[in-house]
């Protein structure tokens, strides 16, 4: 309840910030659509060269790029720690947040929280309800259960990945050129992850996961049965436990390595 109180806090404390700063909120909102909107042209564009992307038609890949789109919208929303070695390790503030009676982490994220993002996420399933018309999809109220689970075990992923980035930091003095490294490499998870190489495609898979937070568990909905993706989808809850465990694992033990700021 005390953690549930805290975050009550902090949104109502972010919510009279963006009433100050109404202009600010709409253009972050326009950004973010603008932003996503290119990358769905461009998917199109593709297919106005080809039929097909690896047995896949346009509508399929769409409906995944639309399920790619809800968990990252709803991880950018709570977990926007891209700045964290700037802001917490070079300018210290991380000895304020370690004074607190709460964890580390979850002030963190409370701190730096994103609702605009969660636009992005409202869009996607959208364009995933227009595609699941188009492709004449087969619905069961089961699948409404189903995607919710694969869309929290997508969430954990992307919390994982990026928390252990951010322990980095903790080891590192300069991590930072890491993020967008990583932030280019997680698009491809948005693809259907046949038209790569297989060591592409063991990365994607069991490396960095980022298969399993669009292309994977979106399978299970278009019954794609090439390459077992659809039976995999199933993993994704479990892929998220793991990858998250690991990444808190990390941020708790450079915590304990943290010795505050330097000069």
């Amino acid at each position: 309840m005390r953690y549930a109180s805290l975050f009550w806090e902090y949104i109502k404390n972010y919510a009279k910030t963006r009433l100050t700063y109404r202009a600010d909120f709409w253009i972050e909102v326009l950004s973010d659509l603008l932003f996503q909107g290119m990358n769905l042209i461009f998917i199109l564009i593709v297919f106005q060269h080809t039929p097909s992307l690896g047995g896949w038609s346009e509508a399929e890949v769409v409906f995944v790029y639309g399920f790619f789109m809800i968990p990252y919208g709803v991880f950018s929303t709570f977990f926007s720690i891209w700045n964290f070695s700037e802001r917490y390790i070079v300018k210290g503030e991380m000895d304020r947040v370690l004074t607190r009676p709460a964890h580390s982490l979850y002030q963190v994220l409370l701190e730096n929280v994103d609702p605009p993002s969660l636009i992005g996420s409202f869009v996607g399933a959208i364009i995933m309800v227009l595609c699941w018309f188009q492709l004449d999809l087969p619905f069961q109220l089961l699948d409404v259960l189903v995607m919710l689970l694969l869309i929290l075990g997508a969430v954990l992923i992307y919390a994982g990945l990026y928390t252990a980035l951010s322990a980095i930091s903790f080891y590192s003095d300069a991590p930072t050129g890491i993020v967008p490294l990583m932030y280019n490499i997680q698009n491809y998870g948005r693809y259907p992850v046949n038209i790569y190489n297989k060591m592409i495609r063991f990365v994607l898979t069991w490396l960095l996961p980022f298969a399993f937070v669009g292309v994977i568990p979106a399978s299970y909905f278009l019954e794609k049965k090439a390459d077992d993706l659809s039976q995999l989808a199933l993993l994704t809850p479990v892929m998220g436990i793991i990858v998250f465990s690991l990444g808190l694992f990390l941020w708790n033990h450079g915590v304990k390595r943290y010795r505050g700021a330097g000069s």
